[in-house]
């Protein structure tokens, strides 16, 4: 049983090193969720799984996180996204970037398994290609979550959760296993050289400098308190130039937490000049 002096160690330490707020009536979610960790650590009880994480606490953060965070992802989820990506942003950026030098950056923050920033290599794919740019373009996927990024750089998925993609789409950009592999598709080689997944702690140090041309941070910081998405709002204006985009998910706002941005459309923000 997960005990009470525990359970308040687990909240600190998931507040202080993910930014996740965990309320009081939580402590059945994560005693459930978490006693999968301790039977795979092979420890007898939760108080073995605190000592660990005080003697070495980044070795376990991302299974931690992953542990009490919930992955729902899908390919092309909340579509209207991705139609202001084709009808407008993309090209325009195709016909903007001509100079030599010039780059597209994308920032798929909190990717999960993959769907969202494979999902944006396609459009990205057929925009290119519709305008026969040689644009040096590139998508960045970063989760905390190790089995997420297992499977992202995988890029195989079971058929069914190729739901949200058109069946033309599915033709050009799925490749159907078969024999042993029956049942599953994995991405295009095209998509795998426009993506670069890598393991990111939204709330430590930033490898990255930028400048992003749009940051995709949707469904994440619906588990972070108000002065954690301040601060990362914060971050994320700062890796944006003047007319840059935010995308958040569909229950997550701006409103009273950063005011460097503009509403522009259902959950699209964009950055305002200085």
């Amino acid at each position: 049983m997960l005990g009470d002096a525990d359970f308040q160690y687990l909240r600190n330490f998931v507040l202080e090193h993910c930014g996740i707020a965990l309320g009081e009536h939580k402590h059945q979610l994560v005693q459930g969720r978490l006693l999968r960790r301790l039977r795979a650590l092979g420890l007898s009880n939760f108080t073995s799984y605190c000592e660990l994480l005080r003697r070495d606490p980044y070795s376990e953060l991302g299974e931690l996180a992953s542990a009490i965070s919930t992955n729902v992802t899908a390919f092309f989820r909340e579509v209207h996204h991705y139609d202001l990506l084709v009808d407008e942003l993309l090209p325009r950026w195709l016909h903007e970037k001509r100079r030599e030098g010039d780059r597209l950056r994308i920032w798929s923050a909190g990717c999960s398994t993959g769907e969202e920033p494979y999902a944006l290599a396609m459009v990205l794919a057929e925009a290119i290609e519709q305008s026969g740019s040689k644009l040096d373009a590139k998508i960045l996927a970063t989760d905390l979550s190790p089995q997420a990024l297992e499977t992202a750089r995988k890029g195989v998925y079971p058929l069914e959760r190729l739901a949200g993609i058109s069946a033309e789409r599915c033709r050009r950009w799925m490749l159907r296993g078969e024999g042993e592999y029956d049942g599953l598709a994995c991405v295009h080689p095209r998509l795998r050289e426009l993506v670069t997944i890598e393991p990111l702690n939204l709330l430590h140090p930033w490898p990255m400098r930028g400048p992003f041309d749009a940051i995709f941070c949707r469904n994440v910081v619906i588990y972070f308190d108000q002065p954690t998405k301040q601060r990362l709002f914060r971050r994320y204006a700062e890796l944006l130039p003047t007319g840059g985009y935010l995308f958040l998910g569909h229950s997550e706002s701006l409103h009273g937490v950063n005011d460097e941005f503009e509403l522009i459309g259902r959950t699209v923000h964009r950055k305002i000049g200085g």
